[in-house]
């Protein structure tokens, strides 16, 4: 066991850095990564590090950073737009997870006397059951573009509301612990407290904490901002445990206050490594509390602690979502997306257990069971589409009416162009279409979005086009081209691959990022790639040529020119010491000394593109040299090599070796 507090930290990064690879490699959140590390190291498996005071404290400080991210996010405008899922569906969904675990208490008796908890204990553990995985959730709806979606929309607004409703939580838990005689009396007084501390620093902090802001900014410093942001957090998260309540609440109300500021967007980026340092550090020491021999001994008993909330918690889900209006096939996709259990469960597990409100063993068993169901999340999840298909009767038949309503639409639609995507770059071509009077038709998976447009008149129906059969509603065989309007390479492949079995000769326009993706969807078979950072890249050159006095005409030629060669003399960058990515194309400059083997040889005799790299300039004194094949290189000459990292390491060899 390690025996200092370097040691401690040492193990507690190495092991976090394994731990997040490995996960990563088999493309699974980190954080899931956190609890393996922490399970293997602790006291109960390798035993290399305890649940000491520094590892309390390091965790104590990731959820501190935590709750301030929360309220950084906090936005009051969101909150009146999904008012009636937040405050509707995610109230309902926490309310009721809480009642039934609390009711469910009244019949333990006939238990085993470990699992026979009170009121007050199933009210703690109730509420850490209510919570979803933030994490894990938003970064698979992101991934498979579904955040706008019916279910998308529903399961982020459920869970902004138990990201809030942590907060009396954090306040009513540690409460819990106290004799049943001075309950209402505890609860009270720390009801008083967390009013009159919120009253402080929401009236009195937000003006104050708005011009000190200010007052910082203006010194131009940002090891000085940086400072500011840490005391400002850890100074509210110290004001709310001297009132004898949660840091975590003091953190949360900082991050109110300054998300209302202007500064919301410089923080956040300069929080985020705090926050995700400290917070995997958090998920270790949670990890670390598992004990693998228990749990394997009564491995039945967390089998059952596993399928029964999780199934349990899936159909309040899906029910309320139905009664909330919810088709069966969105109703099953919320209740999929958010049975698992989530990273706040463990804040308020782990805080029940300090309160020894629950008993260790129980606190065990659970644990591993919100550990199971968390790593079965993301492939739940990516499945949910085929399980919905077989479990809904009627969502096959709501679909087809989609395709077919879809289909109907496009009926007469000939030479036409298929816009995939209506966001903001969508609609601007759906714009310049219309006034070419050249004919299209778009597909979205924002049903709010689609039925605003629908209502204005516009050519737009709810449809997913990385499935065949909303691409064949859409008229593709009778299309004259598509033109794919989000920037995400892996849909983009899909949509592709799908083009190529159903019209191979269609023209396809793919929108990406930057020029990593133009080979990948060239070769998977795009017509044309537009990558956002070239053409933002051009139209800057364009303008400040012109500001400059260049000719308009000349202009419009070198863009167009550059563009013919499908951005060559744009296409890699030099890099920095932030830029790692050996695999990216990129620019590196070689000055050639005067006993280097490539002086006096030309460039077609050094052969450097059989290396995969090729000559981008060369750069003789103040004068720069187009690489014809012909020329010749002298002392001194710098080269300017573009290709991936391995590719300009092996040319340069070639060129500087002696």
């Amino acid at each position: 066991m390690t025996s200092s507090g370097l040691e401690l930290t040492l193990l507690l990064l190495g092991s976090a850095v394994l731990g997040v690879v490995a996960f990563r490699m088999l493309h699974l959140p980190p954080m899931l990564g956190y609890l393996a590390v922490g399970v293997l190291i602790g006291p109960n498996a390798l035993n290399l590090a305890d649940n000491g005071p520094t590892t309390h404290a390091l965790a104590e400080f990731g959820v501190v950073f935590l709750m301030f991210s929360i309220g950084l996010e906090f936005s009051l405008a969101q909150l009146k737009a999904m008012r009636r899922i937040v405050f509707g569906l995610g109230l309902a969904q926490v309310a009721l997870t809480i009642l039934a675990t609390v009711a469910i208490s009244f019949f333990s008796s006939a238990l085993p006397p470990a699992f026979r908890i009170g009121w007050q204990a199933a009210l703690a553990l109730g509420g850490a059951l209510a919570m979803s995985s933030t994490a894990i959730v938003s970064k698979m709806l992101t991934e498979r573009l579904e955040l706008e979606s019916e279910h998308g929309r529903r399961i982020i607004g459920i869970l902004l509301f138990q990201d809030l409703a942590v907060v009396p939580l954090l306040i009513l838990i540690p409460s819990l612990a106290k004799p049943a005689e001075e309950l209402a009396m505890t609860l009270a007084w720390a009801g008083v407290k967390a009013a009159a501390v919120l009253a402080l620093l929401l009236f009195f902090g937000q003006k104050l904490m708005r011009q000190w802001f200010t007052v910082v900014v203006k010194r131009r410093s940002q090891e000085l901002f940086m400072l500011n942001l840490l005391l400002v957090t850890l100074g509210a998260a110290w004001i709310t445990e001297h009132a004898g309540l949660s840091m975590a609440l003091g953190a949360f109300v900082a991050g109110m206050l300054i998300s209302e500021t202007q500064y919301k967007h410089q923080v956040e980026e300069d929080i985020k490594p705090f926050r995700d340092v400290l917070l995997g550090l958090f998920f270790i020491t949670i990890g670390m509390l598992l004990n693998v021999q228990l749990v394997l001994a009564n491995w039945w008993i967390v089998l059952v602690l596993l399928v029964v909330p999780v199934v349990l918690k899936f159909a309040l889900i899906a029910a309320l979502a139905k009664a909330f209006g919810s088709s069966d096939g969105v109703a099953l996709r919320t209740g999929f997306g958010l049975a698992q259990a989530g990273e706040f469960g463990f804040v308020l597990l782990n805080l029940a257990s300090g309160s020894t409100l629950i008993d260790p063993f129980v606190i065990q068993l659970v644990l591993a069971s919100m550990v199971l169901s968390m790593l079965a999340a993301p492939f739940v999840i990516a499945n949910m589409d085929k399980i919905v298909m077989k479990i809904a009767s009627n969502e096959w038949m709501l679909q087809s009416l989609q395709l077919t309503q879809l289909a109907s639409r496009t009926m007469k639609a000939q030479k036409h162009v298929i816009i995939a995507g209506f966001g903001r770059s969508g609609q601007s071509l759906a714009t310049l279409l219309s006034e070419e009077k050249l004919s299209w038709y778009a597909l979205d998976l924002d049903p709010e979005r689609v039925q605003e447009a629908r209502s204005a008149g516009v050519d737009v129906s709810y449809g997913d086009c990385t499935r065949r059969e909303a691409l064949i509603a859409a008229g593709i065989k009778r299309a004259s081209a598509l033109v794919i309007t989000f920037a995400d390479t892996r849909l983009a492949l899909k949509v592709l691959h799908l083009v190529h079995e159903l019209a191979p000769d269609l023209p396809v326009i793919v929108r990406a990022h930057d020029d990593r993706e133009l080979d990948v969807l060239k070769q998977a078979g795009a017509t044309e790639v537009v990558p956002e950072a070239l053409e933002s890249s051009l139209m800057l050159a364009s303008h400040a040529l012109v500001a400059m006095g260049v000719p308009l005409r000349r202009v419009v030629h070198r863009v167009q020119a550059a563009r013919d060669e499908r951005y060559a003399s744009l296409r890699g960058f030099f890099h920095g010491a932030r830029d790692a990515d050996d695999a990216e194309v990129h620019l590196h400059s070689v000055t050639l000394k005067d006993d280097a083997d490539a002086v006096g040889r030309r460039l077609m005799e050094l052969e450097l593109d059989a290396l995969g790299a090729e000559v981008a300039a060369v750069r003789r004194g103040i004068e720069r040299i187009e690489p014809d094949a012909q020329v010749e290189l002298r002392a001194g000459d710098v080269v300017v090599l573009r290709g991936t990292g391995d590719a300009v390491s092996r040319a340069e060899g070639r060129l500087a070796r002696t």
